[in-house]
């Protein structure tokens, strides 16, 4: 792995290589923890783990830093509230580095949330499907390769997730492939699993307003019924593998229990609060679980 750092690094960016689809992509990722020390110890204590962990049989990856620039996926800029800041101060610690794996349908709702609970718990965001879409060349090209080698192509997210699940400190957004077979089912289990629950008539309209902000590779254009009725043949298929989540946080449960009644009114920070609920509420549960296991 090469590394290369400037006097001021914010980026990092990781070249990955899947070796069946022939070829390499670069990705820039906006870095959540900033350096707490000089560049040189930085960049030691924080990524000398993906030397050691990365299967480098399967994908080489080169981490370089730069200045400020165009990222090709940057965390959001808003500046999260100090309750969600309080409560991931309070949760990372219990974490230990453990990733997090968000399931579910595709749509912005999710993908914000991620990059939120990526930034307040100091961790790097990925969405899976991305870097797929990415290793085959494009969301067309990838489309493509989907639609002439399925096999293939499913094996191209099982390479991502395997990769994405041997490191810590992650926030994987995941797609769909992720829930679809039991070998991608037990990586998931590297991490904390959180099935992120949006109406499926709420997924489809933000498809059918604005396609070019949502990624997903199983939906062909069309009317919002037309993406409604596929959603809904979609979740037949992928709700099994979303109920193996270590927890689920429903956005209409949360609207609820706030007795709100419009639900576009839910805010990420709402969602990513939960999410950290969540999160420490198994991470208490398996504390306690380990203690009781200990000899007298």
């Amino acid at each position: 792995m090469e590394i290369v750092a400037t006097s001021r690094p914010s980026l990092i960016t990781l070249q990955f290589q899947i070796p069946f689809l022939r070829f390499s992509f670069p990705m820039t990722y906006q870095l959540n923890p900033p350096p707490q020390s000089s560049p040189p110890t930085f960049l030691r204590s924080q990524f000398l783990s993906f030397s050691r962990l990365l299967r480098r049989k399967s994908v080489s990856v080169t981490c370089s830093f730069a200045d400020d620039s165009t990222s090709s996926t940057e965390v959001g800029t808003v500046d999260p509230s100090l309750a969600l800041k309080k409560r991931a101060a309070d949760v990372g610690p219990e974490l230990k580095g453990t990733s997090i794996f968000l399931v579910g349908m595709n749509n912005s709702i999710k993908s914000n949330l991620g990059k939120l609970l990526a930034g307040v718990l100091r961790y790097y965001y990925f969405d899976s499907d991305g870097l797929v879409a990415e290793a085959s060349g494009g969301e067309s090209a990838a489309k493509s390769f989907r639609e002439s080698d399925e096999k293939r192509f499913r094996e191209s997210e099982t390479e991502v997730l395997k990769e994405l699940s041997s490191l810590g400190r992650l926030v994987v957004c995941a797609g769909n492939g992720a829930v679809q077979s039991s070998t991608n089912l037990a990586l998931l289990r590297h991490g904390i699993s959180i099935w992120i629950d949006v109406p499926l008539d709420m997924v489809a309209k933000g498809i059918t307003e604005d396609r070019d902000q949502i990624y997903f590779p199983e939906i062909s254009p069309g009317s919002y019924s037309e993406v409604l009725s596929q959603l809904t043949a979609l979740y037949e298929e992928t709700k099994s593998g979303y109920a193996t989540a270590d927890a689920i946080v429903s956005l209409q449960k949360i609207a609820s229990q706030a007795d709100q009644a419009d639900l576009d009114a839910v805010t990420a920070e709402e969602m990513t609060m939960e999410v950290l609920k969540e999160i420490e509420r198994l991470t208490r549960v398996k504390k306690m679980m380990e203690e009781a296991a200990r000899p007298f």
